[in-house]
């Protein structure tokens, strides 16, 4: 078995980003084959939460360590689910409980392998590290594209009893990965401290209050966990909660909170200046992209065309054009400075969904009467969306790079990336509606204008990277 740390680097994040690309680019196809609308092939995305929310659970991995453990169970349990999907056919309400199961285990295990390769790796060995990190994530979706050209030749339930393989080969891997290094020192015990603090303060224990209710709020869109009774009593219990809080406020409380493991983070970066047009920013940036991204899949499958063919061109040669956008993004950005390719680059990202806005119109819905030029056109819309969405995250991620505290960016550049995975999944809710309302043209014409508030906030993100150059 290789000892290489960049063979188990690049392992590790191929089983990151291949449950991803079963989310994005498997279930899109795959349900609107079923004849599911739109409107609830959009409200998949809100299980994408899971991604956004990883880092409230993210301190009870790291406490309970055993990283190699955390990775082969997550990788077992997807692949467990990926034969509940083998098994069950059609679409009900068991889709909601597999999806949500499937990108809960997807976060824990993304929480488990930043953590074991950031212990894992010397100060000398992050560059190339990183490159690797980066390029078998987009190899591990690459692989849910080929899963997309099979299920062509083997039949969905084969091609998901595959994917159960490729999970299940993962979770026996991994545990062949040198060991962790022991934890130096006492565990963290500042956990209680730091609830005990959010406490003392009403206001920020309400915010708090008020963010978790929300999560689950946009998770119950999807599912439709609720009866009736249960806002009202949530509201209720959390507002006398709110009121308890007040008993303890003025309390000496020494523990800072912002010094917390959970939420510690993002309470820091809430105290920092212009951090809300910031945030605005970040959410909205890749609006355009988000809005349209889960649909292309279903407008690809009504448009007649294969699986292979959505596979091959949609999937995996746009990732792979992604890819050199990305690149080309990067050595732009190192040019011509963040900020200018913050704005001239995301001019190219969101014009390019004129080229879906052609293709929707010209190509015939539903009859399967596809010619040579349809299928270029299609072709070519696909790869300018991919290639300039890659150009625009490359500028985008150099700025989220920039802006974080040196002293703690893992954990507040998971927040900023989180901020952004939420955006993504309401974009995609919200699009499964806007699709099947305006209808596929009309939609991604609305799309391209989502771009513009993004750079009503652009003066702060100058401000900020100003401040920090400082």
């Amino acid at each position: 078995m290789p000892r290489s740390k960049y063979f188990w680097v690049s392992l590790l994040y191929f089983s990151s980003g291949f449950p991803l690309g079963l989310f994005y680019d498997i279930f899109p196809v795959y349900f609107r084959q079923q004849g599911i609308g739109l409107g609830k092939i959009g409200l998949i995305s809100l299980l994408g939460l899971a991604w956004t929310l990883k880092f409230i659970w993210a301190p009870a991995v790291d406490h309970f360590r055993r990283h190699r453990i955390w990775m082969a169970a997550m990788d077992l349990m997807m692949g467990m689910t990926m034969l509940f999907f083998a098994v069950k056919s059609g679409f009900g309400p068991w889709v909601w409980a597999g999806i949500g199961a499937l990108t809960l285990f997807s976060a824990t295990n993304d929480i488990a392998t930043d953590a074991y390769t950031i212990e894992f790796l010397e100060k000398g060995e992050i560059g190339l590290a990183n490159g690797l990190r980066i390029g078998f994530y987009r190899v591990g979706m690459l692989g849910a594209g080929l899963i997309l050209i099979l299920s062509d030749h083997l039949s969905w339930k084969g091609a998901f009893y595959l994917a159960a393989l490729i999970f299940l080969a993962g979770a026996i891997l991994v545990l062949f990965a040198p060991k962790e290094k022991a934890r130096c020192g006492a565990p963290d015990s500042s956990l209680i401290l730091e609830f005990r603090s959010i406490l003392h303060r009403p206001r920020l224990f309400g915010l708090i209050l008020v963010f978790i209710l929300g999560s689950i709020g946009l998770v119950d869109q999807a599912i439709h966990f609720s009866k009736p009774s249960f806002w009202p009593a949530s509201f209720l219990i959390a507002l006398l909660i709110f009121a308890f809080s007040f008993f303890f406020s003025g309390k000496n409380e020494q523990f800072e909170a912002s010094s917390g493991p959970v939420f510690g983070a993002l309470l820091g970066l809430l105290q920092r200046r212009h951090i809300i047009p910031v945030l605005a920013f970040i959410l909205l940036f890749k609006l355009p992209d988000s809005a349209m991204g889960f649909m292309i899949k279903p407008f690809w499958v009504d448009s007649g065309f294969s699986n292979t063919e959505i596979g091959f061109v949609s999937v995996n040669i746009g990732l792979a054009l992604s890819i050199m956008g990305g690149l080309a993004g990067g050595w732009v950005t190192d040019r011509i400075g963040i900020f200018r390719a913050l704005w001239m680059l995301g001019l190219f990202q969101g014009f390019s969904n004129l080229g879906y806005v052609i293709a929707a119109w010209v190509i015939p819905h539903g009859t399967g009467a596809l010619v040579l030029s349809h299928r270029l056109l299609m072709y070519f819309a696909s790869g300018i969306e991919s290639f300039t969405s890659g150009l625009g995250t490359a500028a985008f991620l150099a700025f989220l790079m920039a802006i974080v505290d040196k002293r703690r960016s893992a954990a507040e550049y998971a927040l900023l990336s989180s901020a952004f995975a939420l955006s993504r999944s309401v974009a995609g809710w919200a699009g499964g509606i806007g699709a099947q309302d305006m209808g596929y043209a009309a939609y991604f014409l609305f799309t391209l204008f989502l771009m513009f508030p993004a750079y009503l906030f652009l003066p702060w993100a100058k401000k900020m990277l100003a401040g920090m150059e400082n």
